[in-house]
């Protein structure tokens, strides 16, 4: 009691609601009045919406149906039943024409696989190779140099093979 003469003090309606009825002026025999509970819509929304894909089937179905539509009106009852576009139709006609059934499929997306040439993977492996060999070559040729030095510091006459071949 005490803490509700605090709260009517200062004009505070204290812990109950104002739409509430106190519990003991509830009629007897039923159960106390609550108030309605409403729940409000999910107002969530999402953020990017889904493109839709169409498999080389559907596309060839829908094609199938816009073919058959002969009657006046019937092609663009057809296009807003499917939520499609006339342009969606002009695209996948021309690649039935062509006969690539395989660019009704979808595409993957991303970086395409490169294709490497056979001749290329020899070249790859004759431009290490040719490496390989310089650099063993510049070593020798400085070794080579390297001897040369030492005699002429010694004074030792380095033996070379005559112009005109083997002895």
């Amino acid at each position: 009691m005490h803490a509700e003469k605090k709260h009517e003090s200062r004009g505070v309606d204290g812990a109950r609601r104002a739409t509430a009825m106190p519990v003991d002026k509830a009629p007897q025999g039923t159960a106390s009045p609550r108030p309605a509970v409403i729940v409000p819509p999910d107002p969530e929304v999402v953020a990017r919406p889904t493109r839709r894909r169409f498999t080389a089937e559907d596309k060839l179905r829908i094609l199938k149906l816009a073919d058959a539509c002969t009657a006046v009106g019937s092609l663009g009852a057809l296009l807003r039943a499917e939520g499609l576009y006339a342009s969606n139709l002009t695209t996948w006609r021309r690649q039935r024409t062509e006969g690539v059934l395989s660019a009704l499929a979808p595409l993957k997306r991303g970086r395409k696989a490169s294709i490497r040439h056979p001749l290329q993977m020899e070249n790859a492996t004759l431009r290490k190779e040719n490496a390989r060999l310089s650099t063993r070559l510049k070593q020798a040729e400085l070794i080579i140099d390297v001897q040369k030095k030492v005699s002429q510091m010694l004074s030792i006459p380095l033996e070379t093979p005559e112009e005109g071949g083997h002895t």
